[in-house]
């Protein structure tokens, strides 16, 4: 919010919290991201077998995927900043209209009458605008004091791990008892709901909801969301570039290992189909608990700088195990340890990324954030691939102790700075 037209926006936004308290906007929050989530994992249990119905090969479903990653990675900062400029309702209702037109056109590529492929690939079209997490981050940091937002933003984890399960377990009953159009319009429906649900209670902004939110100075110029440079400054202000670093390189080894997983779970571990199906739906379970319970405990108890370490430690840790291990069973004994250092640290930069940029760039920092992961989905097949055929199993284990041995001697060298607002 900028310019001339700031005041009155906050002016809403305050009497629009009158009209719904803020404990209710965050719930509904938290609602419409389990909403997304669900909708977003029957999306993935119908991908594959309209195109397998399609004649389409491993290499064109690639393409899907590889589409559906460079747009959210290209477009998740500028979205943000929307999101910054335009608040929260404008923002989330347009992310779930544009889920509803992906789900509309799948429900069209799945009809024979109609040229299928090019359906198919035009849903991935809509990806660019579908960025309800970072919206939903947005949300909880604007109305939480800084060090409510940890545990609050963990929660939002609890609502990936719902919408991992329901999810699933819905796309997949749904595609074997009624067809692969049923799931689609299932979720075409959710979204709609969705949509309506952010248009009517979500705040117009939530920005001036805070007592230590910091307006914009009045007569100042509006900026536009496309301007990169505003976007890019936010990576150069203090703090920022090393925290980001950290989040990006101290995952980026197990988010390789977990998307080559459904290769691994097949080639190395010699799953079915419904037993890797089981072992998704525990690590789903354990994100659930983790980010939901486990680490609001830890954010009451210790620092995020304590946090930050200790995560990265746990990282190295399993990559010692994934190094060594040769069977399911030792993986599921190193699951609970990846799980917590992932939901951790990932908890943790976000907090302290939001701390370090201004309350009207918020948005924009956490569409930064989110773009971590189509980053990640963009280039891990291509060197997950080669890492795997040409190392096996054991290289994702070493790259990750490497990686993050770095990344923790870079910590201790120069720790993190302590804020008065840190989490004790």
């Amino acid at each position: 919010m900028q310019g001339a037209w700031a005041p009155r926006d906050q002016g809403e936004s305050h009497s629009r919290m009158g009209a719904l308290d803020r404990p209710l906007v965050i719930l509904l929050t938290y609602v419409l991201a389990t909403i997304e989530f669900t909708c977003l994992f029957m999306q993935f249990s119908i991908l594959p077998y309209l195109s397998r119905n399609l004649g389409l090969d491993s290499i064109a479903f690639g393409y899907l995927q590889t589409i559906f990653g460079v747009l959210q990675l290209l477009c998740g900062p500028v979205f943000g900043r929307f999101a910054d400029q335009h608040g929260a309702r404008a923002a989330l209702t347009l992310s779930f209209l544009a889920a509803l037109v992906l789900y509309l056109l799948l429900v069209a590529a799945s009809n024979p009458a109609l040229p299928g492929v090019y359906l198919l690939f035009a849903s991935r079209l809509p990806g660019a605008l579908m960025h309800t997490m970072p919206v939903a981050q947005m949300v909880i940091t604007d109305l939480l004091a800084p060090e409510e937002r940890p545990e609050a933003l963990g929660r939002l984890g609890l609502c990936f791990g719902v919408g991992v399960i329901l999810g699933s377990l819905l796309g997949g009953t749904l595609i074997s008892a009624y067809g692969i159009q049923c799931p689609a319009i299932l979720a075409a429906l959710a979204t709609l709901l969705g949509a309506v649900l952010s248009f009517t209670c979500i705040p117009t902004s939530t920005k001036g909801a805070r007592t230590d939110a910091q307006a914009p100075p009045p007569g100042s110029p509006r900026a536009s969301v496309f301007d990169l440079k505003a976007i890019a400054s936010l990576l150069r202000l203090p703090d920022v570039p090393r925290i980001f670093l950290v989040k990006v390189a101290s995952t980026f080894p197990s988010g390789l290992f977990m998307i080559m997983f459904s290769i691994i779970s097949m080639d190395f571990f010699q799953l079915e189909a419904a037993q890797a199906g089981y072992l998704m739906s525990f690590f789903g379970l354990l994100q659930m608990v983790t980010q939901g319970l486990v680490i609001g405990w830890l954010s009451s108890h210790f620092s995020e700088e304590a946090l930050l370490r200790a995560s990265v430690l746990v990282f190295i840790v399993v990559g010692l195990a994934m190094a060594s291990m040769s069977s399911i069973f030792h993986f599921c004994l190193l699951v609970p340890g990846l799980v917590l250092s992932l939901c951790t640290l990932n908890v943790v930069t976000d907090s302290m990324l939001t701390k370090a940029v201004s309350s009207s760039d918020t948005g924009t920092m956490l569409g930064l954030c989110a773009s971590v992961q189509p980053l990640l989905r963009t280039l891990g097949p291509t060197l997950g691939g080669l890492l795997y055929r040409s190392f096996g199993v054991p290289i994702f284990g070493h790259v990750q102790i490497a990686v993050n041995t770095l990344v923790l001697l870079l910590l201790w060298r120069k720790p993190m700075p302590q804020r008065k607002d840190k989490v004790r």
